[in-house]
């Protein structure tokens, strides 16, 4: 692995409006660790923990500092009162010692002082998070608050779907609404489940073929080899897995009006919001539809009630449908709008 730091990286920064960027080996557990802290204008930057390999640390500085400008946007334009943050743990590519690894985790998390909270996101599992929490009090979604966002998450996707198809579709219910799901991880899943419990027709894929084949059985669903589900015809596209997929060459497959999934950062390009927009797709901007998860994070961290944590999930119904309409309005992409309000709410 390429573990030289390209200067670009800090211009890249830069542009981003960052912020702080810090970086910690630990010798000892092959811990090599981003935290990427966007803005703490409005309060701590709580992000999720991200464990997955990289072929350099220039891509996994990259992908902290494009993750944790997200994490800003969403806490703004989901009116909560945090900062945007993210850390990206490089995985290692030989055993490690997970509970030393995490350890070692949790204590470079203390050492920033509460500027950044830590949380659940790929490749971390919630015993993680509880070893992290023994190390410092800057974490969330650990066993003992129920910690798991994935059902939070989904269940504001599902609002956002919701709120697309009545916006496009002119319908109030789902029943029939066919919607492809790109990943059947846990938020895929869940959403799939309430999807199917309201009447609508699924396509599903994922790399996890026997997985996918079992949830097939359970929920009635088609299945399409993942690189065939950009060009299935659906009245929804739910892209559930990860980023960047929504691209000069994937756009021109789609056959969807609507666009509404989990994945973060979905657009490869900010150009490519207005491709959709060119082509007539309605696509509801990610860090929106997906901000159910952080929603609930930051009920867990403040102990508050986690019925008013999906009360507050439940009204991305009404911010989606107030994006899709100043967008049409002002005859720009959804994208463009949503960056505008988030924009707003941390006056950049």
């Amino acid at each position: 692995m390429n573990t030289s730091i390209d200067d670009e990286l800090f211009r890249y920064a830069e542009s981003l409006g960052f912020g702080d960027l810090h970086i910690k080996f630990d010798v000892a557990t092959g811990l090599q660790a981003i935290v990427a802290i966007h803005s703490t204008k409005r309060g701590p930057a709580l992000g999720g923990c991200r464990f997955i390999e990289y072929d350099s640390v220039n891509e996994a500085i990259r992908d902290a500092l494009r993750l944790a400008v997200g994490m800003s946007y969403k806490s703004a334009i989901s009116d909560l009162p945090l900062g945007g943050g993210k850390s990206v743990l490089i995985k290692p590519r030989r055993p490690i010692d997970r509970e030393a690894y995490f350890a070692a985790f949790g204590r470079f998390v203390h050492e920033l002082g509460g500027r950044y909270i830590t949380a659940m996101d790929s490749g971390v599992e919630i015993t993680d998070m509880d070893i992290i929490s023994n190390y410092t009090p800057y974490v969330t979604t650990i066993s003992r608050h129920n910690g798991d966002p994935a059902p939070f998450t989904a269940l504001g996707v599902l609002r956002g779907i919701e709120a697309a198809v009545k916006f496009k579709l002119q319908r109030d219910n789902l029943v029939g609404v066919h919607v492809a799901i790109q990943g059947m991880g846990h938020v895929g899943y869940d959403l799939a489940k309430r999807l199917h419990a309201l009447g609508a027709k699924l396509t599903i894929c994922d790399r996890k073929p026997v997985a996918v084949q079992r949830y097939a059985v359970e929920l009635g669903a088609e299945v399409v080899e993942p690189e065939r589900i950009y060009e299935v015809e659906c009245d929804v596209f739910a892209p559930c897995a990860l980023g960047a997929i929504l691209n000069d060459q994937t756009i021109p497959l789609l056959k969807t009006p609507i666009i509404g999934g989990s994945a973060n950062n979905q657009l490869a390009e900010p150009r490519h919001g207005q491709l959709l927009t060119d082509r007539g797709i309605l696509y509801a901007p990610d860090y929106v539809i997906n901000a159910g998860g952080l929603i609930h994070a930051h009920a867990e961290y403040k102990n508050s009630s986690l019925v008013a944590a999906e009360q507050h999930i439940m009204t991305i119904y009404e911010v989606l449908l107030t994006i899709f309409e100043r967008a049409t309005r002002e005859q720009k992409p959804t994208s463009v709008i949503a960056d505008m309000i988030a924009a707003e709410r941390l006056s950049l």
